[in-house]
């Protein structure tokens, strides 16, 4: 599956308030950026994600349900990507949704 139109709107209908808001075409997904940082991804399937990599943003991710990505390489072995999924919670309300990517932005520089 490939994203359209559709999921871009979303996208930018969440988080277009953000500076310098943008959204990259990568691998059938796309990247989604704010002040030139990589802060959420949306795969091929439409699942958008969330970057996090300090233990407290993890832990407060986890606590709202979210899961790690995680897939099998070619070789069997399991890897880890430092993305969860966004908190079902949020997607219908832009305001919660908005305030998460900030704080994601903020631990991200």
């Amino acid at each position: 599956m490939t994203l359209g139109a559709a999921d871009t709107a979303f996208v930018r209908d969440l988080f277009g308030d953000l500076p310098d808001f943008s959204t990259r075409r990568m691998f059938g997904g796309m990247g989604i950026y704010a002040e030139s940082v990589i802060f959420a991804l949306m795969r091929s399937d439409g699942t958008l994600l969330i970057k996090a990599q300090d233990d407290d943003f993890i832990d407060r991710l986890t606590a709202m349900g979210a899961s790690r990505w995680t897939y099998t390489r070619k070789s069997g072995a399991s890897a880890a990507m430092p993305y969860w999924t966004f908190p079902e919670a949020l997607l219908d309300d832009p305001e919660a949704a908005l305030s998460l990517a900030r704080e994601a932005l903020h631990r991200l520089r």
